[in-house]
């Protein structure tokens, strides 16, 4: 384990910047508030099961229709992340060492849940040597004992400090999708994403589907961060150029007032826009509206992605 030295409070990194003003969202970005008994029965089994979910620790605008489905995406690693990205709600700071039982846990809620498609993401974890890798690749394999007939996404960190091999290690444990989000276009990463490379995130896809060309591929960016449309366009082709199967596109949206300031509110025209020329440029799925989110409708839109590559390789 590498000895990071980082506070452990939350967001000691922006503490001192100057705030930015959040301006009123528009009524299409607006959702209701969480309520019904679904939605208090997952967050029951979130709770009994000591789990983290990015949906609540990300302040997911969308977490009161997914959990009211029964549908939640498990946060493994902690709730403390190393990094400290402009855009992101999650704790920085110096993590806790990790839980050799999550694994078990996280298998047992997919299984209570009874979920058909899980999705699993963690925190950046650049105190460990290998980033984490090993504890996804335990968790797949727990979920995939546990529950044989869910189909498992993975949502992973960018292993930026880590030897090739860690990649390797979650590629092997064979998750049905590898999302890592480029998040931004490459413009914007000294602001929004100072701790890692766009070219690195977008090889570290590419080496996945070298590996494993079984595996689904996902990326996903936000928009409304100061990027222009010709920025976006790039990103698509850089995408592509790296064999990456599926884009999400959604909304910026400012978690307080130290955050990254939202530079516009971009319309729902603007992202269908988006979608016909994503699509054009030979992605097998692509979701860009508002609300789209790396797991929003995950299970649903990998329904269509696998019926999308049957399709491609039937033509």
């Amino acid at each position: 384990m590498r000895d990071l030295k980082l506070p452990n409070q939350r967001h000691p990194e922006k503490a001192h910047r100057p705030d930015n003003a959040q301006p009123r969202k528009p009524d299409w970005i607006r959702v209701k508030a969480p309520t019904g008994e679904a939605y208090h029965e997952t967050r029951r089994i979130m709770r009994d099961n000591k789990l983290v979910t990015v949906c609540e620790e990300a302040g997911c605008p969308n977490v009161g229709e997914c959990w009211s489905q029964g549908h939640a995406t498990m946060m493994i690693m902690g709730e403390i992340c190393t990094r400290g990205c402009s855009f992101c709600n999650i704790a920085t700071g110096r993590p806790d060492a990790l839980d050799a039982f999550e694994p078990g846990r996280v298998a047992d809620a997919v299984s209570k849940l009874g979920l058909s498609h899980v999705v699993i993401t963690s925190v950046d974890r650049d105190d460990l040597d290998d980033g984490g890798a090993e504890h996804f690749a335990q968790t797949i394999r727990a979920v995939r004992h546990r529950s044989p007939g869910t189909t498992i996404e993975i949502l992973t960190p960018d292993f930026l400090r880590c030897a090739p091999e860690a990649l390797e290690v979650v590629v092997d444990a064979k998750p049905d999708v590898f999302n890592h989000n480029l998040e931004t276009v490459p413009g914007l990463y000294p602001q929004v994403r100072p701790g890692a490379r766009y070219f690195h995130s977008l090889r570290l896809l590419q080496r996945v589907k070298e590996r494993d060309p079984s595996i689904f591929t996902k990326s996903g960016i936000m928009v409304g961060l100061g990027e222009d449309r010709n920025a976006v366009l790039q990103v698509m082709d850089d995408m592509r150029a790296a064999d990456i199967d599926f884009l999400t596109i959604g909304q910026y949206l400012q978690p307080t007032p130290k955050h990254h300031a939202v530079d516009r509110f971009v319309t729902p025209e603007e992202f269908a826009s988006y979608e016909k020329a994503a699509f054009g440029k030979g992605f097998l799925m692509v979701s860009a509206t508002p609300l789209t989110r790396s797991s929003y409708h995950a299970g649903d839109d990998f329904a269509r992605l696998r019926a999308a590559r049957l399709e491609k390789l039937g033509a």
